[in-house]
């Protein structure tokens, strides 16, 4: 085993920052008190929720008011989806979404199919982009929601949001917007974009895990989810997670003042491990390049290997790593991302996402570069596809 340490999955959480850390700590030891009591140590830790609120807030160009906090964007997802669902099916019961969402969403849509809902999913082109015209033309009298992720965790594709919230402003349609993903990472502005919902999760940007965001357009009619005391103006029951609502309102506003100067850090670091990975043969980019990816988000397919064995050899050279491929989760099936931008099975088993962060240097992919191409040689020679296909090119074949 490696005595190196090289995190390279910050798509799938953070660390909470030191900062942020401090920021959340006299919630947890000190203004412990519940904010729904009147006495007085209770009104500091509500007045701790309220700022926290109006730095989401601000952060979004979205209104205090507009800001319900949850439990992680997971839950964001599914109160977006089946509460716009529930508190509107006598306008229609036809949901768009994509083909590549994170499974909070996916899920839901299946489980409104499964109470009489119809859910249209739209394809996305070769880098993971929706055809905004085959959008338009999913929009049908009974369409009351259109659902489409800000940017794919796996590909890292941002998608058109702005022109995406302008069809469903025409059309009179809610939009909603998994940003977990982009929040803090990408500049957002609700009312410009025109956003009706909008999801986001603490732990993507340095916060704290288990605390989310649901921002709500005033105005909406939305069913809640989780029913019980008067919490969040009497839309998400709980008593709230005081110390984790404080961590996500300071890891946003720092995510914001840095986000310029690190996202291009980030680009220059992304692009370098890019540029060092194709010169492996048999590679391929997934997603798109340039300002419509990521600035943190590399994924690539190797040919002749499968993902999990490739984490695992990364692992034991210190660098951690995520594939594209379910196999980690028992599921012999590849990323239904890298299926639905068209790849073949046996092409998307072998996916790597490498995820940069704020703790991600030079050196870092300096080494990725170093020790990956012995990898993916190791596992090939390992692999009777690749000897297969060896054997029909020929022994002259150069590797």
């Amino acid at each position: 085993m490696s005595d190196k340490h090289i995190y390279l999955d910050h798509s799938a959480t953070t660390y909470i920052k030191p900062q942020v850390f401090e920021e959340m700590l006299p919630y947890l030891n000190t203004y412990y008190g519940n904010p729904s009591s009147i006495y007085t140590m209770s009104r500091a830790t509500e007045q701790a929720i309220d700022h926290a609120r109006e730095r989401v807030a601000k952060a979004l160009n979205a209104d205090k008011g507009e800001i319900f906090f949850t439990g992680g964007g997971s839950e964001a997802d599914n109160w977006a989806l089946k509460g716009i669902a529930f508190a509107n099916k006598h306008r229609g019961n036809h949901i768009i979404t994509t083909q590549i969402e994170h499974h909070a969403i996916l899920h839901t849509c299946e489980f409104l199919e499964n109470n009489g809902f119809e859910v249209t999913y739209l394809p996305v082109d070769s880098e993971g982009f929706v055809d905004l015209n085959v959008l338009r033309q999913a929009i049908t009298d009974k369409t009351i929601l259109v659902s489409v992720m800000f940017a794919n965790n796996e590909i890292g594709t941002i998608e058109p949001i702005k022109e995406i919230g302008e069809i469903c402003r025409e059309k009179n349609v809610f939009f909603h917007t998994d940003a977990v993903q982009a929040a803090g990472h990408v500049p957002i502005d609700v009312k410009d974009m025109n956003i009706d919902l909008l999801s986001m999760a603490a732990h993507k940007f340095y916060g704290p895990k288990g605390v989310g965001v649901l921002y709500i357009r005033k105005g909406i009619k939305i069913e809640s989810l989780i029913h019980g005391g008067g919490q969040e103006r009497g839309r998400r029951a709980g008593t709230e997670n005081i110390g984790g609502i404080v961590g996500l309102g300071e890891a946003l506003e720092l995510a914001i003042e840095e986000m310029s100067t690190e996202n291009k850090r980030l680009v220059h670091l992304r692009d370098k491990l890019i540029k060092g990975l194709s010169r492996i043969p048999h590679s391929k980019l997934n997603g798109p390049t340039g300002d419509k990816r990521m600035a943190g988000n590399v994924n690539v397919c190797f040919e002749f290997i499968e993902g999990e064995s490739m984490l695992l050899l990364l692992d034991s050279k210190g660098i951690s790593a995520s594939s594209g491929s379910a196999c980690t989760s028992g599921s012999l099936d590849p990323s239904h991302v890298l299926l639905a931008i068209g790849l073949p099975h046996e092409i998307a088993h072998g996916s790597l996402r490498l995820t940069l962060g704020s703790g991600t240097t030079e050196k870092d992919i300096d080494y990725v570069l170093q020790v990956l191409p012995g990898i993916v040689q190791r596992l090939r020679d390992m692999s009777p596809l690749w000897g297969k296909f060896l054997q029909e090119k020929g022994n002259s074949y150069a590797v």
